[in-house]
């Protein structure tokens, strides 16, 4: 027993490694329902985006994350456009804790995947004879630290339930 401590204590330590491997689009898809006809109409856009990430542990340290956007354009209440990419990568990441790992995951990698989903969006509404659509950069750090103060105050409040 005395023998394997010595060996772990010698044991280098893996420094901790963080790789794209590779980025791809995963899904795509556009849809102009009313189009021409919404052409010939005044352009009043109304914007509604949705944003998601989603995880998928590969094994042996990689990770598939993908980043969901959907945007959906209306004019007078009509569907003008509904653009949906899903930007994935596969990630290589050891040596982190728990805790960073779970913000590289959640934060950084859909952080480097923005950039082509949003180039893939610009794109599609562009041939779709719509005007130009760029998206606002997204502080995703930010948006995790809101989800894990969301969660500690939901674990606060979810022992005492009110009658």
């Amino acid at each position: 027993m005395a023998e394997e401590e010595q060996a772990a204590a010698t044991t280098p330590k893996a420094e901790p490694q963080f790789v794209i491997e590779r980025i791809y689009l995963k899904d795509v898809s556009f849809e102009a329902p009313n189009s021409p006809a919404i052409f010939t109409k005044d352009w009043e856009p109304d914007t509604n985006l949705q944003l998601n990430t989603q995880v998928n542990p590969l094994g042996d340290g990689h990770y598939e994350v993908e980043l969901m956007i959907t945007i959906t354009v209306k004019s007078k209440e009509e569907t003008a456009f509904l653009v949906e990419v899903n930007q994935a990568g596969v990630f290589n990441i050891s040596g982190y804790p728990a805790e960073q790992l779970n913000h590289l995951l959640a934060s950084y990698c859909p952080s480097n995947l923005f950039p082509y989903a949003r180039e893939a969006i610009a794109s599609l509404i562009s041939k779709g004879s719509f005007p130009e659509m760029h998206l606002s950069p997204i502080n995703f750090d930010a948006l995790y630290a809101q989800r894990q103060a969301e969660e500690a105050a939901a674990a606060v409040t979810g022992g005492t339930e009110e009658a």
